[in-house]
C-alpha cells in the first residue's frame, strides 16, 4: 500500500508542477494547437500536456514498482515509443500510416516481451482457448483500438483525462485487491498524473494533453484490461469475477464503443478509419448545446453506470452481458444522434447563451443579429 500511495502522490506532484512550466515553454516556442473546421476550440492552446503526464507516470511507476517486476522494462519501452510518437505528432504532425506503424511496434513489444496476450475468450460465443496466431491478432487489434480510443475521444476539455482517471482508479483498485502490485502501481501512477493534469485541462482549458497524453493513456489501459481479463475470473486471485471480458469492456465502454462505431462508419463510407470527421459522441452533444463540463460529467457518469451494470449482471455470463452493453450503447447513441439539430443554424442557437454569446474555450463569439433574426 505504501508503494501505491507514494506513486500516486509523486505522479500528481510531478505533473502538477510541470504543467505550468510546459505551458510557458509552449507559449514562448509557439507550440500550439491551431483551430480548424473539425475542432471545437477557437483559440490557440498549448498541446504538450502529455509531456507532464508521461513524466509523472513513468517516474512514479519506476519509483513504486516492485523490484522483481520483469515486465516493467518492456512496458516502459513501449511507453517511450508511444511518447516519441505522440510528441512528434504534437509538434510536427505525423501521417496516420506512421502513427499506426509506431503503435504496432509498441504493441509488439508488450505482446512479445511483456507477456500481454489474450489467449482465452472466457466463454464469449462459447469460445474458450484460442489458437496462438488468433491470439496474437486479437491482442494486436485490442491494443490498437484502445490506444486510438482515448486519442479520438479527446475532443472536449477534460473528457479523455477524466475517462482515463476513471479507468485507472477502477483497474488500480481491482489490482490492489488481487495482489497485483505492479499493475496497481501503474494504474495509480496514471491516476495521480491525470489529476495533476486535469486541474489545468477542465473548461476553459489552459493546455491540452495532445497525442502524447492520449496515446499513453490508451497504451496503459490496453495493458491493464488484457491483464484484468486474464486474471479476473481465475480462482487463484483473492477477488475473482465472472464475465471478466464483459466487465473489462464496460470499464472502457465510452471511448471503446465510440471508436469502434466511428471506425465502422468510416470504413462503410470507404474512407480510412483514421480519417478525421465530426461523428464522435462529444460532437453530437456539443450540437445539442451541452457545455464541455456537462459532456465530460455525462460521459463519465454513463461509463460508471455501465461498469456497475456489468458487475451486477456478471452471473449471466460473458456473451449475454456484452450483448446487453452493446444494445444499450447503440440505443443511447441513436437517441443522441436523432435528437441533435439537423442544420448549422440550429446548432448555433443551441450553443447560444442567454446574452446571445457563444462560448467556446474561453473565446466569446458574438452572434450576428442577422442570424438571430432568421
Amino acid at each position: 500500500m505504501d508503494n501505491i500511495l507514494l506513486s500516486f502522490t509523486f505522479a500528481f506532484m510531478v505533473t502538477f508542477f510541470a504543467i505550468p512550466v510546459i505551458i510557458e515553454v509552449a507559449r514562448r516556442k509557439k507550440l500550439f494547437d491551431e483551430p480548424d473546421e473539425r475542432k471545437v476550440h477557437k483559440m490557440v492552446i498549448p498541446t504538450l500536456g502529455g509531456l507532464g503526464i508521461f513524466g509523472g507516470f513513468i517516474l512514479a511507476t519506476l519509483l513504486g514498482a516492485p523490484v522483481a517486476s520483469n515486465e516493467l522494462q518492456y512496458f516502459a519501452a513501449a511507453a517511450i515509443v508511444i511518447f516519441f510518437l505522440g510528441i512528434k505528432d504534437d509538434i510536427l504532425v505525423l501521417s496516420a500510416a506512421k502513427k499506426f506503424i509506431g503503435q504496432l511496434i509498441a504493441a509488439g513489444i508488450i505482446i512479445k516481451f511483456g507477456g500481454v496476450q489474450i489467449s482465452n475468450m472466457h466463454g464469449f460465443l462459447g469460445i474458450y482457448t484460442i489458437p496462438h496466431l488468433a491470439s496474437i491478432v486479437l491482442t494486436v487489434f485490442t491494443i490498437i483500438v484502445i490506444i486510438n480510443s482515448f486519442n479520438l475521444i479527446d475532443g472536449v476539455d477534460g473528457l479523455a483525462g477524466s475517462l482515463g482517471l476513471l479507468t485507472a482508479l477502477v483497474f488500480g483498485a481491482y489490482f490492489y485487491y488481487a495482489s497485483q502490485l505492479l499493475y496497481a502501481v501503474m494504474a495509480f501512477s496514471l491516476a495521480g498524473s491525470l489529476i495533476g493534469f486535469l486541474i489545468y485541462n477542465f473548461s476553459p482549458a489552459k493546455i491540452f494533453m495532445g497525442d502524447t497524453g492520449s496515446l499513453l493513456i490508451g497504451l496503459i489501459n490496453s495493458i491493464m484490461v488484457v491483464k484484468f481479463i486474464n486474471i479476473a475470473d481465475s480462482s487463484a486471485v483473492s477477488f475473482p469475477l465472472e464475465a471478466a471480458p464483459a466487465i473489462g469492456i464496460a470499464i472502457l465502454i465510452v471511448p471503446l464503443f465510440d471508436t469502434l462505431r466511428v471506425f465502422a462508419l468510416r470504413i462503410f463510407k470507404r474512407r480510412s478509419p483514421f480519417s478525421p470527421d465530426r461523428n464522435h459522441v462529444h460532437h453530437f452533444l456539443l450540437e445539442l448545446g451541452f457545455s464541455h463540463t456537462r459532456i465530460t460529467l455525462l460521459c463519465v457518469g454513463t461509463n460508471i453506470g455501465f461498469i456497475l451494470l456489468a458487475f451486477f449482471l456478471r452471473s449471466l455470463g460473458t456473451t449475454i452481458v456484452i450483448n446487453i452493453l452493446l444494445t444499450i450503447s447503440c440505443a443511447l447513441i441513436a437517441v443522441i444522434y436523432y435528437r441533435r439539430p439537423k442544420n448549422k443554424l440550429a446548432s448555433i442557437r443551441n450553443l447560444k447563451s442567454r446574452d446571445g454569446v457563444i462560448k467556446s474555450h474561453n473565446i466569446l463569439t458574438i452572434v450576428p443579429k442577422s442570424v438571430e433574426a432568421s
